[in-house]
């Protein structure tokens, strides 16, 4: 099974005291061997933000 599920974090929120927004994705662990990182919608900061793998 190539794929695995991943969480992915708000980076910027923290830094302005508001809770991290998460989503949750798959990747193909054959072809992206480093760490995802999208851009996406925060609800709390009211805008796109980048969101990291976490674990």
């Amino acid at each position: 099974m190539p794929r695995e599920i991943v969480t992915l974090e708000c980076t910027e929120a923290r830094k302005e005291g508001k809770p991290p927004s998460r989503y949750i994705t798959t990747r193909n662990k054959k072809l992206q061997t480093e760490k995802l990182e999208l851009k996406k919608y925060n609800p709390h900061l009211r805008r796109h933000t980048v969101h990291r793998e976490i674990k």
